[in-house]
C-alpha cells in the first residue's frame, strides 16, 4: 500500500505540473563532461542511488592515482559499454550488447577494431535523470539504461540477427575503483548471471592498505539465449558457464528479429549476491523497463522540484536544474533492502531494523566532504534534511565499527583524499541548523575526537598533524621532513583545523560543555597565528614561530593544498568579521575586488584549459572548494554590492552550458559540489559559515529568478514553502535596493536560516 500511495502522490505531482515544463526536462547530464570524474555521468540512476548504469568511452583504462577524469567523455565518439556502478573508488559490472563476430575485450577510443566498442552520434544520444539511450552505430544496437535504487535496468533493442551477443565484463578494471583483485561471473540452472568483482581502489591502498572494495549482482534476462560461454581476455571457452580470474567474463547470444529487444534487470549490492537478488526480488520483480523508466521520471520530478523555479533565462533554468542533479546524484547508497552494509573490516554490518522490519536509516558511499559545506551540505539542509540526518547516522556507523570518523568513505573504507576531515564540521552544522534526529551524544564523541585526537589515528581519519595543531596551537611548517616527501599543507591544515574547530565549539556551547567549548574556541583562532601582518596574508610558520622564507604567496603546494596563499588568505569563514578587521575594511574590499576584476580574465578559474587543477596559482579558483566562499565576502564589508556583482558574474561566466564549458573547462564537479554552489548562487542564498555558527545565518545576493519557491520538510522545519520573489526582474538588473522577508525590510543582506525554515517570502527590489 506504501508503494501505491507514494506512486499516486507522484503521478498527481506530475499531473500538476503538465502545464509548465517538468524538471527532468531542464536537465542536460552531458553539461561538464569533458574531463570530467568517474562518478559525473551516470544518468540512469535514482537520487543518492547505488544503482547508477551509465555509458563509458574510457572507464577501462583506469587512472594511476584514483582521481583522474576517465569513464565518459565528452569529447569521444565511441562508447565501450555500460558498467552499472558508477561511485567515488567503486565501478564494475559492465554490460555491452554487440553483434556478429564475438569480441571479448574492450578497445581504446583511438584503436577501435583491437576489442569491442562501437562509435555513436550526438543525435541518437538522449540523456535524462533516470534514463539514457543511444544508438550503437556499429552493431546498429539501441542501448537504454535506467534504474531503481538498487536495480540496473538494460534493455539493448537489436537487428535481424542470429548473432546478437550481449557480454558481461566483469574482471576489467573500470574508472577509479583501482585494479582486479579478484572477479567470477556465471550462470545458475534457472538462467540467472551471477557473479562479482574484488578490487583495490588508488585511495583504499593508500588510507587503509591491503583493504579491497567489493561489488556484487544478480542479473535476469527477458529472453533466453541460444549460446552461452564465457571468456579471460582475449580467450574464449564457448559453453561454459562459470570463469573467476582477472579479465573474466560471460557472453549471452541470442537470435533476434528486427527490432526485438532484450532487457537485463540486475540487482546490485557491496555485501553479498544473496543480497543482490534480494534488492532485485523486493524493488523490482514485478516492474518491466518502462515502468522502471516512469518510475524513476517521477522520483526526480519530486526531488528537482523541491525547488521550483519561474521566469529568468532558458540557459540559466538548465544550469540550475542540472547543478541540482548533479547535487542529488552523487553519494550514492551502499546498503542492501534488509539493511546489510559492507562494515570497514570487510564483514558484514546490520543496521537497525524499526517496527515494520525496514532499516531505520542507509548507509552511503561517499567522496570527501572537503568543501561540502559551501554548497551541498546547505542544500541539504534547505530541502533534503532527511537525507543530511541519513548523511550523518551514515558516518557514525564507520564510526562505531572503526572507531574514527571517515571523511570520505568507500564501501566503508576510509579514503580521505585530502588528507584532513570535515566531517566533525558537517554533523555540528546539522544540529546548529536544526537536524537533530541522530544519536546526539554519539555524534558530539565522534566530532570532538575528530578535533583533538592523534594518538593511534588512522590514515585514512585524515588530520595526520593534529597533534601539532593542538600542541602549537598552528601547524607548524616543514618543507621537506625525513623521508623526503612532498611540503606540507601547514598553513591549510591551521585554518581548515580552526574553521572546525570553531564549529564543533558552537556544538559544545549549545550542550553546556564549557572546558570543550573553551579549548576549541582557543584553536579556532589558529589562524591568526600564521597570519602576517606586513603582507596581510596568511604565510606557513615554522616550529620555531617564524614565519617561512622565499614566500611567494601565488606558489601552490607549499604549505598549502590545492591553492596559494593568495586564496587561502581568505579561508577564515568562521571569524569574517575578523579577517576583514585584521585586514582592513577599505583595503579587504579593494583588494578582494581586484583579486575578482583579473580573475574574470581566466573565466574565474583556469582558463580555457582543460584540467581539474587548472587556476591552482591564480588568485581565485572557482574551480576548487578552497575558493567558493570568497565572493559573498563582500556582505561583511560596506560593499555588499561587489558580491552582488561578482557573485552573478561567476554564475554567468564560470559555468556554461555544454560538455566542453559547464564547470569551468574540465574542472572538478566533485560529486554535484560546484552545481549545488550554482544553485545557491542562483537563489541568492549562501552560508559563509559553512553551518558553523551558533545562529547559521544565509548572505544574500540578487536571484536569478523572478520566483524561487522551496518545499520545506515539515517533518523538520515549522514552515511549508519559503519563496523568493523579485520585483521588475530583468537579467542586467543585478543590484539590491530592498530586500524585505515577511514585509519587514531587512537592514543587511542576511537571513537567519530558521527564518527561511519557518517559512515566508523574501522579497527583493533590484535595479
Amino acid at each position: 500500500m506504501k508503494k501505491i500511495g507514494i506512486l499516486l502522490i507522484a503521478l498527481l505531482y506530475l499531473h500538476s505540473s503538465l502545464a509548465q515544463t517538468s524538471p527532468i526536462d531542464e536537465v542536460e547530464p552531458r553539461i561538464g563532461t569533458a574531463h570530467c570524474r568517474w562518478f559525473h555521468f551516470a544518468p540512469g540512476a535514482l537520487p543518492f542511488g547505488m544503482a547508477k548504469p551509465g555509458p563509458s568511452t574510457n572507464g577501462h583504462l583506469g587512472n594511476k592515482d584514483g582521481w583522474e577524469a576517465t569513464g565518459y567523455d565528452y569529447r569521444d565518439n565511441s562508447i565501450e559499454g555500460f558498467p552499472n556502478f558508477h561511485e567515488f573508488q567503486l565501478g564494475g559490472i559492465v554490460f555491452m550488447p554487440t553483434t556478429g563476430k564475438l569480441i571479448t575485450t574492450p578497445a581504446t577510443a583511438t584503436n577501435s577494431l583491437a576489442g569491442y566498442r562501437s562509435t555513436f552520434e550526438r543525435s541518437t544520444e538522449i540523456a535524462k535523470p533516470g534514463y539514457y539511450s543511444v544508438l550503437l552505430k556499429d552493431y546498429k544496437v539501441k542501448a537504454e539504461v535506467t534504474a531503481t535504487k538498487r536495480v540496473a535496468f538494460h534493455r539493448y533493442t537489436f537487428p535481424a540477427t542470429d548473432a546478437a551477443n550481449i557480454l558481461f565484463d566483469i574482471g576489467n578494471r573500470q574508472g577509479e575503483s583501482g585494479r582486479i583483485k579478484e572477479a567470477k561471473v556465471y550462470m545458475t540452472e534457472d538462467g540467472r548471471i551471477e557473479g562479482y568483482v574484488v578490487t583495490l581502489p588508488e585511495y583504499i591502498q593508500k588510507y587503509q592498505h591491503g583493504a579491497d572494495a567489493r561489488m556484487y549482482f544478480s542479473a535476469v534476462l527477458s529472453k533466453k539465449p541460444t549460446t552461452v560461454g564465457v571468456f579471460k581476455g582475449n580467450e574464449i571457452f564457448p559453453n561454459k558457464t562459470s570463469i573467476e580470474g582477472l579479465g573474466s567474463g560471460l557472453y549471452l547470444r541470442f537470435s533476434t528479429n528486427d527490432q526485438e529487444a532484450v532487457t537485463i534487470k540486475a540487482g546490485l549490492s557491496y555485501t553479498s549476491i544473496e543480497n543482490a537478488r534480494l534488492n532485485l526480488r523486493e524493488e523490482a520483480q514485478n516492474l518491466d523497463f518502462d515502468q522502471a523508466h516512469q518510475q524513476a521520471s517521477l522520483v526526480w520530478n519530486d526531488y528537482l522540484g523541491r525547488i521550483n523555479i519561474e521566469g529568468g533565462l532558458a540557459k540559466d533554468r538548465q544550469k540550475f536544474y542540472t547543478g541540482l542533479y548533479h547535487a542529488l546524484l552523487g553519494r550514492g547508497l551502499a546498503s542492501d533492502v534488509n539493511g546489510a552494509y559492507p562494515k570497514n573490516d570487510g564483514s558484514i554490518g546490520q543496521i537497525a531494523l524499526d517496527a515494520q522490519g525496514k532499516p531505520q536509516h542507509q548507509h552511503y558511499n561517499t567522496d570527501a566532504i572537503w568543501g561540502a559545506f559551501w554548497n551541498l551540505t546547505q542544500l541539504w539542509a534547505l530541502a533534503y534534511p532527511e537525507y543530511y540526518a541519513d548523511y550523518i547516522k551514515s558516518q557514525l556507523l564507520v564510526y562505531a565499527d572503526a572507531g574514527w570518523l571517515g571523511d570520505g568513505i568507500a564501501s566503508s573504507k576510509y579514503v580521505s583524499g585530502v588528507g584532513t576531515n570535515f566531517v566533525g564540521l558537517i554533523i555540528a552544522g546539522a544540529y546548529m541548523y536544526g537536524i537533530r534526529d541522530f544519536d546526539l551524544e554519539k555524534g558530539y564523541a565522534a566530532s570532538l575526537k575528530n578535533e583533538l585526537a592523534y594518538q593511534n589515528r588512522p590514515m585514512g581519519a585524515g588530520k595526520e598533524d593534529v597533534e601539532r595543531f593542538v600542541k602549537f596551537g598552528y601547524v607548524d611548517h616543514i618543507d621537506v621532513d625525513s623521508l623526503n616527501r612532498e611540503p606540507s599543507f601547514s598553513g591549510s591544515h591551521t585554518l581548515e583545523y580552526s574553521f572546525s574547530a570553531y564549529a564543533v565549539a558552537q556544538w559544545a556551547k549549545a550542550l553546556g560543555k564549557k572546558q570543550d567549548y573553551q579549548q576549541l574556541m582557543d584553536l579556532s583562532r589558529g589562524w591568526e597565528k600564521i597570519f602576517d601582518p606586513k603582507t596581510k596574508l596568511v604565510r606557513p610558520k615554522l616550529k620555531n614561530g617564524k614565519f617561512i622564507d622565499n614566500f611567494n604567496p601565488s606558489q601552490p603546494w607549499r604549505g598549502f593544498q590545492e591553492g596559494n596563499a593568495w586564496q587561502y588568505t581568505f579561508y577564515v569563514p568562521h571569524q569574517p568579521d575578523a579577517l576583514v578587521s585584521k585586514i582592513g575594511k577599505n583595503l579587504f574590499a579593494s583588494r578582494l575586488d581586484s583579486i575578482f576584476s583579473i580573475s574574470q580574465k581566466s573565466i574565474f578559474g583556469g582558463g580555457q584549459t582543460i584540467d581539474a587543477f587548472a587556476g591552482l596559482q591564480g588568485l581565485y579558483n572557482h574551480g576548487n572548494q578552497p575558493c567558493l566562499h570568497i565572493p559573498w565576502l563582500f556582505n561583511y564589508t560596506h560593499k555588499p554590492e561587489l558580491t552582488q556583482k561578482w557573485v552573478r558574474a561567476i554564475c554567468n561566466e564560470f559555468y556554461g552550458n555544454e560538455g566542453i564549458h559547464g564547470y569551468g573547462y574540465g574542472q572538478d564537479e566533485d560529486q554535484g559540489q560546484l552545481g549545488a554552489w550554482y544553485v545557491l548562487g542562483a537563489m541568492g542564498l549562501f552560508d559563509v559559515q559553512g553551518g558553523a555558527a551558533e545562529k547559521p545565518t544565509m548572505q544574500l545576493s540578487t536571484p536569478l529568478f523572478e520566483k524561487i519557491t522551496i518545499r520545506l520538510n515539515q517533518q523538520y522545519y515549522q514552515g511549508k514553502t519559503f519563496s523568493i520573489v523579485t520585483k521588475n526582474h530583468q537579467p542586467d538588473k543585478i543590484y539590491i535596493k530592498q530586500v524585505k522577508y515577511n514585509g519587514k525590510l531587512l537592514k543587511h543582506p542576511s537571513l537567519l536560516f530558521e527564518k527561511i525554515t519557518q517559512g515566508g517570502v523574501l522579497e527583493y527590489s533590484v535595479f
